[in-house]
């Protein structure tokens, strides 16, 4: 007989706490495009990971009030661009609150006609198949469709510990957290 936990809501948890704690998990840094046109935007995540290989899923989360939400809902598409240690200052870019444009960045569109940053290490292009309400923020769940590693670099963008850098590199300073 299995035995039952009853859990008690979780109370008194302090948010800066968490994020600092959470902080020490290394991610990967990506940037997440979507739309087309005029309305092709992008904004910095790192809140991504495979969900299946059969079939090809993965996820991202995204605030309730990014910029990039009502874009990714309507075009029922993105593309994940995993970036390369070279590119910190574009993830930067993108993760201000009003960079969300594609202008002035090198970029195609995927066979589903999504934005994918022509320098990107790598991406993934994907339909969106389902959206989970998720406390304050939204976690998107796409099918890969297409997917390409067009630079070769295998030298990745982290972040750890609020900032963002090289594998080799020594952390720098804190950063505040993306629109994610």
């Amino acid at each position: 007989m299995t035995p039952t936990h009853q859990q008690a809501p979780v109370t008194g948890i302090d948010g800066k706490l968490l994020r600092s704690v959470c902080g020490m998990f290394v991610t990967g840094v990506t940037v997440i495009t979507s739309g087309s046109g005029s309305q092709a935007a992008g904004t910095t995540v790192n809140s991504f990971t495979s969900v299946s290989l059969d079939p090809p899923l993965v996820l991202f989360c995204l605030h309730k009030d990014s910029r990039l939400r009502a874009v990714v809902e309507e075009s029922g598409a993105y593309t994940v661009n995993f970036l390369a240690g070279r590119q910190e200052p574009l993830a930067w870019a993108f993760a201000g609150k009003h960079t969300a444009t594609l202008d002035g960045v090198d970029h195609h569109y995927s066979s589903a006609n999504v934005p994918v940053l022509s320098h990107a290490m790598a991406f993934l292009s994907c339909r969106l198949v389902n959206a989970f309400e998720g406390g304050d923020h939204t976690i998107f769940v796409g099918e890969v469709a297409e997917l390409g590693v067009p630079s070769g670099e295998s030298e990745p963008l982290i972040f750890f510990r609020g900032s963002m850098g090289c594998l080799e590199e020594e952390q720098r300073g804190t950063h505040p957290m993306f629109d994610a």
